[in-house]
């Protein structure tokens, strides 16, 4: 199951692809990723 957290504290690593459109912050066993439907390429992860 995921979660979509609409603000969450991310690295500045994730804070690039984090703010393209269609992005989404979601936490999926206890990690944080970045998924992009739209731009599938821009996509992150995060350990907690």
């Amino acid at each position: 199951m995921s979660l979509i957290l609409p603000h969450r504290r991310l690295s500045k690593n994730l804070g690039t692809p984090h703010r393209r459109p269609g992005a989404q912050v979601v936490r999926r066993r206890g990690r944080l990723y970045v998924i992009n439907k739209k731009e599938p390429r821009f996509k992150g992860r995060q350990k907690g």
